[in-house]
């Protein structure tokens, strides 16, 4: 395997640093001017780049790399993961798409105080953030392994570099200025995928040589992966993405609640043939470099290119990595500033904006302290779905079955379901049952035993006004 000289070095990183520098202007000159700009870019975003915007969301570092990291050991089957995605789209956009929109919340904690009460709300803020946190964490990984691979400099310092470009994108631009930015490094994304996807193919021959070499289950539509993960992948993806503060964020920043269905839908189209290329990729890795860690099988074949292709991708992966840690950043700081600061501090817009920045600043720096403690990027991925599941499962139990509905069973549903899907998770998921099922079916048991437990209560008879005001 080819190493780059110092030259060629310089060269990689010197494309890097102008698409930095192009695109952190253009940060700048798209920049929110007001705080409605900066959590909803003014309502006025065209269905295509919301929809652009949510496929990057669920594709970005994290899954780029994590994809091909899992189809190294379990086959081109870890396509399943980003194939989820697209699943999760077309049931969001055909069941939730405009009802949320309608509902005119751009937080999902918004729109299950609605439903719950501020118990409810707060709790589902406080789980968003823990759960944001963790994928943030997850992205600055991804995006640093990459960086480090070409650039010749070790991890840590790979997710500092990551953590300060990223963070002066979404402090200073906010949604208005991350959604337009997204669409110049969704298309970088795509080319350097490209360019990986034939090197790949190129050094491997197609797939007919690795399939000849190669244990079976690595072009079988489950490979090494159970039919309980898979469907566990789907499910909690499907979840993830109806209850993701980010998602809820994006779509009501369209025009209209038709525009937020029609996103969700082209979303769900393009993330297939990602996930395949993906897939793809890791393979082909493994049938090159058995012995290689998991974690660079996508970045490995920057080796063999020249400078100028190297830094192509080099760039797409950098472009990946802004877009997942911005759109997830500024989440948690909208949910933070929308559900605690704003209620406690009641400030005047201009302050308003301005400490949304502050705490945009804080959030975007803070990951990097537990950047050295995550072995698995998709598994840690897949929890961070998993917590946001148990979200979803209330908030539809609220709108499709409301008799089950009420303020005590979901505050303390959205709290045992968090503590026992991260205990399960940290457990190593026993018996082979996946974290995934226990964000699924934990929230909705809490709230049938807290329907028949007390039912009837003051608090239960509230809740029945509630149902029955919201009914008019």
């Amino acid at each position: 395997m080819a190493t780059f000289s110092y030259r060629d070095t310089a060269t990689i990183i010197g494309m890097v640093v102008a698409y930095i520098i192009v695109t952190s202007l253009l940060s700048i000159r798209l920049r929110s001017k007001n705080s409605e700009q900066f959590m909803v870019a003014g309502r006025s975003m065209p269905a295509v780049v919301v929809a652009i915007l949510l496929m990057s969301e669920f594709i970005g570092a994290k899954s780029t790399v994590g994809t091909s990291q899992e189809a190294f050991t379990a086959g081109m089957a870890a396509a399943w993961s980003v194939v989820a995605a697209a699943i999760g789209f077309l049931f969001f956009g055909l069941f939730m798409a405009k009802r949320l929109y309608a509902s005119g919340e751009f937080t999902i904690s918004g729109f299950i105080a609605k439903k719950y009460g501020n118990g409810a709300k707060l709790a589902v803020s406080a789980i968003m953030i823990y759960a944001l946190f963790l994928v943030n964490v997850g992205n600055y990984v991804s995006g640093a392994a990459a960086i480090s691979t070409v650039m010749r400099i070790d991890l840590p310092t790979a997710a500092v570099i990551t953590a300060i470009v990223s963070t002066i994108y979404f402090v200073w631009g906010g949604l208005k200025s991350v959604a337009y930015l997204t669409i110049v490094h969704s298309a970088v994304k795509l080319i350097g995928i490209s360019i990986l996807v034939v090197m790949a193919w190129k050094l491997t021959g197609g797939i007919k040589p690795m399939a000849a070499s190669m244990p079976q289950h690595f072009f079988t539509w489950s490979g090494a992966l159970s039919g309980g993960t898979i469907g566990a992948w789907i499910i909690g993806t499907a979840g993830a993405i109806f209850s993701t503060q980010f998602i809820i964020q994006a779509i009501s920043a369209t025009r209209s609640a038709e525009a937020a269905r029609a996103s969700s839908l082209i979303a769900a189209f393009l993330c297939v043939p990602i996930g395949l290329a993906l897939g793809f990729i890791g393979v082909s890795a493994r049938y090159l470099y058995p012995n290689i860690k998991s974690l660079y099988a996508l970045p490995v074949f920057l080796q063999h290119m020249n400078p100028i292709l190297a830094g192509v991708v080099t760039t797409s992966l950098v472009a990946s990595i802004f877009v997942s840690v911005c759109t997830v950043a500024l989440a948690i700081a909208s949910l933070v500033v929308k559900d605690f600061y704003v209620p406690r501090f009641n400030p005047t817009p201009e302050v308003e904006l301005r400490m949304t920045r502050w705490i945009s600043l804080v959030v975007g720096f803070l990951p990097l302290i537990f950047v050295l403690f995550v072995p698995q990027i998709l598994a840690l991925s897949f929890f961070t779905r998993a917590l946001r599941l148990s979200i979803s499962v209330i908030a539809l139990i609220g709108i499709y079955v409301p008799f089950f509905s009420g303020k005590r069973g979901a505050v303390s549903g959205l709290v045992i379901a968090t503590l026992a899907t991260t205990a399960w998770y940290l457990l190593g998921n026993p018996f082979g049952i996946d974290n995934m099922y226990v964000a699924l079916v934990t929230p909705a048991i809490v709230l049938v035993v807290s329907k028949l437990l007390f039912h009837g209560t003051g608090s239960d008879l509230q809740d029945k006004g509630l149902t029955h005001r919201e009914s008019h």
